[in-house]
């Protein structure tokens, strides 16, 4: 299959300076590369080709044989495999240090770093959902070069050392040593005068302001990931995402696991003993939990559908009471008397009335008459 023309694969003339070259390229590297556009084999294959039309045509020897003889020109093939610091292998390591953010590529387009902030909330925001504004530090591009590192009316040039490729050839005896370009550090280019603002480097250090929007359910150790909000990339690479780490605040009453909720629930003597019904606390309000009558310390009712709707959850998880018996404190005179009434009268059916110290107890003499 032919290959498409280089001028027209990047949209310009073929008059176009090295300026225009640049930011059709540019443009295209952010529509359509890998980290933006994840399983579509399509936008990776127009991501390599304006990657190579560009490798090709923002080097002035390349420019100068494809002008004169085309595809044939710049064919490795034609010149040789393996041949010289411009050949296959250079322009292989150049495709995929762009894709990962590595390599001495000639244009070396980076994908801004990824960053993290880590975001408290209540239970009750995590539950219903919310949303709220953060503010964080990141590295933005520089708006007076427009990324470029450069002087406004100045521009990069190509790297005199490296000839533009990033890599130098060092030769020892038989053997022949590449290594990355120490003027340019494998950018292969270099900027005579750099931009006051960035200091040569397209970015600078700001704060921004964004909405975070919370959804219902969301539990300690989520993210939410906010595409494009990380650093800003270099030399016209995309931006990397930011990702919002929930934590969950203590809460005073709830204890979270998973979609369920627990709470301690105190009871008194008299209504354990007895039985009733009292009032427990839920995220929507109040409900009624009945105590049956002889009711033991560390029962747990499980009330359905009263904990939390997770993300990824169809329904609500429960809420569970862990009962408390509570012993009664500073009693008058009167209820230590019936207190006292009442252990008397017990005492002659301790088996019947307390069977647990009962069976206690019998363990107890088990164990020291053996």
């Amino acid at each position: 299959m032919a290959k498409r023309d280089f001028y027209e694969i990047l949209g310009v003339n073929r008059d176009a300076s090295d300026e225009e070259i640049k930011k059709a390229y540019r443009k295209l590297a952010m529509k359509h590369h890998p980290d933006r556009n994840p399983d579509n084999p399509k936008a990776e294959a127009q991501f390599k080709e304006a990657k190579e039309a560009y490798e090709m045509l923002s080097d002035p020897q390349k420019r100068a044989a494809y002008d004169q003889h085309g595809h044939a020109g710049v064919d490795p093939q034609a010149q040789g495999f393996g041949g010289g610091a411009g050949g296959f292998g250079d322009a292989f390591a150049d495709i995929f240090g762009d894709i990962f953010g590595s390599g001495g590529g000639r244009s070396n387009v980076y994908r801004g770093a990824d960053l993290r902030y880590n975001l408290e909330i209540t239970l009750e925001d995590a539950a219903r959902g919310s949303e709220t504004r953060i503010r964080i530090p990141t590295l933005a591009e520089c708006e007076t070069c427009n990324g470029s590192g450069a002087k406004k009316g100045t521009q990069a040039k190509t790297c005199p050392t490296c000839g533009g490729h990033g890599q130098v050839r060092l030769q020892q005896g038989f053997f022949s040593i590449q290594q990355t370009c120490p003027k340019c550090h494998g950018s292969g280019r270099y900027i005579p005068e750099p931009c006051a603002d960035c200091h040569g480097s397209g970015r600078v250090k700001q704060h921004k302001t964004l909405s975070v929007k919370i959804p219902a359910g969301v539990d300690e150790g989520d993210r939410i990931r906010l595409s494009g909000e990380g650093e800003a990339g270099v030399n016209g690479g995309p931006a990397g995402d930011l990702y919002v780490q929930i934590h969950l605040k203590a809460h005073t009453v709830f204890q979270r696991e998973h979609d369920d909720l627990h709470c301690e629930v105190p009871v008194s003597f008299t209504t354990t003993t007895l039985g009733g019904e009292i009032d427990v606390p839920t995220l929507d309000g109040t409900a009624h939990l009945k105590i049956p009558a002889g009711t033991q310390t560390g029962k747990v009712f499980r009330l359905r559908g009263k904990g939390v709707k997770g993300v990824r959850s169809r329904s609500h998880g429960d809420l569970l009471c862990h009962v408390t018996v509570e012993t009664p404190v500073d009693l008058t005179e009167r209820q230590k008397e019936l207190l006292r009434e009442f252990d008397e009268i017990s005492r002659g059916n301790t088996g019947r009335h307390h069977p647990k110290a009962q069976g206690w107890m019998d363990k107890v003499k088990d164990f020291f008459s053996e």
